[in-house]
């Protein structure tokens, strides 16, 4: 990990999609406003919230527009340029299209911060729009007071292929791509307080482009995707549900998580987004009613470049788990389904003690270790009774898998999606030499 003279996240009030309004004030911000059309061409604009614009340029090619940029939420400036293009580029993504070109947005107070870490920054946008495909065409920059980069991407998507978050049907299985914890993670990095393993797991994590989702929309079993970001997992599943006039179900115990972000929840790393999101949209959520805060700020915790909210044809959804562990994805699980009701989400989940394992993690070069351990707060242990049991067999990133005692898998089934994983996980670190 490289750092620059001066702290980056100590020159911005929020970092990474954490920084983002709350969805009670940009609804309110949006309100009032009215486009001055009709444009019969825009298939997606601003009416549920989705990932993108969409225009119709001939009746069967799409073009996607996007932006997305925020302050740093770590030191490294490359690390926070990778990150921030990564999480740009993902819209395109999650709308069902392919990248073609972006461009750099850019605000930095000069007086603050070196050439050289401007540099370092722009440098890993570029690195993943390399890995994208694609190129930084331009781009613009301002003096700012705080430091800022993103990036305005641009797509393309056959109409047919379109996937959008208002899609979803009842019947539908859930499917998240990657684990939840980011938030976590960045709270417990601007106190010092996450491991070096923990860091790698976060920019493994967060650096992972969702390439994924372009294959997935060319699935008639895929009906709608969005990505999962500053609105935490309920936000974006409740925009998905009021989009599509459906109740959402999560099974609390299916959900991937980081490997440390229980254990650092428990002991209150959690970020000021988490608050304002619940603030914004609790009141469309039914919790279990044992439901603990920690718990719940597990479910409300920003996700800056998160995963893929998959709804889909439920014969389909195991298939396509496996199909997108095996595209290098290890976390991605089978979470919920879409059910005919009320647009709301619902989180149900039976208690579900700890697996006895202990979390082994192959790094690239260095071979299996042991993960560092986080003491667990006082008013509870690791082990107590947990809806967001992290499954047995669950890597614990990109680049990062358990290795279980095979009689800690509950079934054959979790055992294939385990062996997956692992086998991608090696793909990708052959791959990346």
């Amino acid at each position: 990990m490289t750092t620059s003279a001066v702290r980056l996240t100590s020159l911005a009030h929020g970092g990474g999609c954490g920084c983002k309004l709350a969805p009670s004030v940009l609804q309110d911000l949006l309100g009032g406003q009215r486009l001055t059309g009709p444009f019969e061409r825009l298939l997606v604009g601003t009416e549920t919230g989705d990932d993108a614009a969409v225009w119709d340029l001939d009746g069967d090619t799409c073009i996607i527009a996007t932006t997305d940029f925020f302050m740093p939420m770590v030191d490294d400036p490359d690390h926070f340029g990778r990150i921030a293009a990564t999480n740009a580029i993902s819209d395109v993504y999650a709308m069902g299209g392919t990248p073609i070109m972006a461009l750099a947005i850019l605000g930095m107070p000069l007086g603050k911060v070196d050439t050289a870490t401007v540099r370092a920054i722009l440098q890993g946008g570029t690195a993943i729009c390399a890995e994208a495909g694609i190129p930084v065409a331009g781009g613009h920059s301002i003096d700012s007071p705080e430091p800022i980069y993103g990036l305005a991407v641009i797509g393309t998507v056959r109409k047919s292929a379109i996937r959008r978050n208002s899609d979803a049907r009842p019947g539908d299985a859930l499917v998240l791509t990657k684990a939840l914890g980011v938030g976590v993670y960045s709270a417990a990095f601007k106190k010092d307080a996450l491991s070096s393993d923990g860091y790698e797991e976060l920019i493994a994590s967060t650096t992972l482009l969702n390439k994924i989702g372009a294959r997935l929309a060319q699935e008639e079993a895929v009906h709608a995707i969005t990505d999962v970001t500053g609105f935490g997992i309920l936000g974006h599943s409740l925009e998905m549900a009021r989009g599509s006039q459906a109740t959402l179900t999560i099974d609390s115990s299916k959900l991937p998580l980081l490997a440390h972000a229980r254990a650092l929840v428990r002991q209150g790393f959690v970020t000021g987004a988490s608050h304002r999101n619940w603030e914004s949209y609790g009141d469309a959520v039914v919790l279990p009613a044992d439901c603990e805060d920690w718990q719940r700020h597990l479910l409300t915790d920003p996700q800056t470049s998160g995963g893929l909210l998959v709804a889909c044809a439920p014969e389909a959804a195991d298939r396509l788990v496996a199909e997108i562990i095996d595209a290098g994805y290890p976390f991605a699980r089978r979470i919920g389904r879409v059910e005919a009701g009320a647009p709301q989400v619902r989180i149900e989940g039976a208690d579900a003690p700890e697996t006895a394992i202990e979390p082994v993690v192959i790094f690239p070069g260095q071979g299996p270790r042991a993960v560092e351990s986080y003491p667990a707060e006082s008013h509870g242990a690791e082990s107590d009774r947990a809806p967001f049991a992290r499954p047995a067999a669950s890597p614990v990133a990109t680049q990062q898998a358990f290795v279980p005692p095979a009689s800690a898998l509950p079934d054959p089934a979790e055992a294939d999606l385990a062996l997956r994983a692992a086998l991608a996980t090696l793909q990708r670190m052959t791959a990346k030499g």
